[in-house]
């Protein structure tokens, strides 16, 4: 867990980095509740089997703006390293933003996976961690702390150096499920799929008419006793509001006003039908793209019957 205060120092691991394929990144910013947050610390490790803490450095670079741009230089913008964050939007924002490359993000990879795979109540990486890795009594107290203060406190630089071990076992464990969620189809084995299908079919059938019968009952039930919010729901109102216009009343408008409305309009099949052969008088551009629909064929069989 070291931890580097000198220019010289960061710059020397800097250069180090650069000869990684990966990298596990995280930050911490001071008044990042400010108009003017603060890149505080830069921890990175370089080795995701490293449980001791042994391979992740914390770079403090406050108010260090130079060690931060070398830092975007050498390894943010270098797209022959992959850099792994949790929460990538935001960190990289401090770190070069739109100019940084190859960037994997394990809060996106997370919520990619289908739910029965990964069923968890929120994507923290606290919660992946406890859930996929086994880590508990993780501590998150110092996250909201004062790190533009110096020195850190031993709980600060505890929690700093923690996240990295969290985020690279993370990544590892939701890639070994994207990859069991996310088989090759021409490995993919129809006879199991098909099986496990027709054994969960009914099953979800029952749950999902009960789960939206249940929603529209409570919903009823809070729009009846005006109530707007309980332990588990909240009762929101949209208005939706549609503006028409009769087609020929707006294309002499446009004629008489001289606007310039030169755009394609989707031509519904019911137009298609009601123009007939002028059709054939319009300059028409056809995009033509396939879909895919999946019937089971008991379903389909029922069709036929009726």
């Amino acid at each position: 867990m070291p931890y580097l205060t000198t220019a010289s120092k960061i710059d020397q691991i800097v250069a180090e980095y650069t000869k990684a394929k990966t990298l596990w990144i995280d930050t911490e910013v001071a008044d990042y509740n400010s108009r003017n947050p603060r890149l505080s610390l830069i921890q990175v490790l370089d080795d995701p089997e490293d449980m001791s803490g042994d391979r992740v450095f914390l770079l403090d670079v406050l108010d260090q703006p130079d060690l931060v741009a070398n830092f975007i230089q050498q390894i943010m913008v270098n797209p022959d390293i992959e850099k792994v964050f949790h929460h990538a939007s935001y960190d990289v924002k401090f770190l070069g933003d739109k100019k940084a490359r190859n960037i994997t993000c394990t809060l996106e990879i997370a919520k990619k996976i289908p739910y029965y795979l990964l069923p968890v109540p929120n994507y923290q990486l606290k919660t992946l961690a406890t859930v996929l890795c086994n880590f508990h009594y993780i501590d998150k107290q110092a996250q909201t702390s004062d790190w533009g203060q110096r020195p850190l406190t031993e709980e600060q630089i505890d929690y700093a150096y923690l996240d990295c071990i969290y985020l690279a076992q993370v990544h590892k464990c939701l890639l070994e499920l994207q990859s069991e969620g996310d088989p090759a189809p021409e490995a993919e084995d129809l006879i199991a799929l098909n099986l496990r299908y027709t054994q969960i079919e009914e099953q979800w059938k029952l749950l999902n008419s009960e789960v939206e019968h249940l929603q529209e009952r409570i919903k009823k039930a809070m729009q009846a006793q005006n109530v707007s919010e309980t332990s588990f729901f909240k009762l929101t109102a949209y208005e939706r509001k549609t503006v028409k216009a009769q087609f020929l009343e707006l294309a002499r408008l446009v004629q008489s006003q001289g606007l310039n409305f030169d755009f394609s309009i989707t031509l519904t099949q019911k137009l298609q039908k009601d123009l007939g052969g002028n059709l054939e008088q319009l300059s028409v551009e056809i995009d033509t793209s396939n879909s895919w629909r999946l019937t089971p064929k008991n379903q389909e069989s029922n069709s036929e019957n009726e």
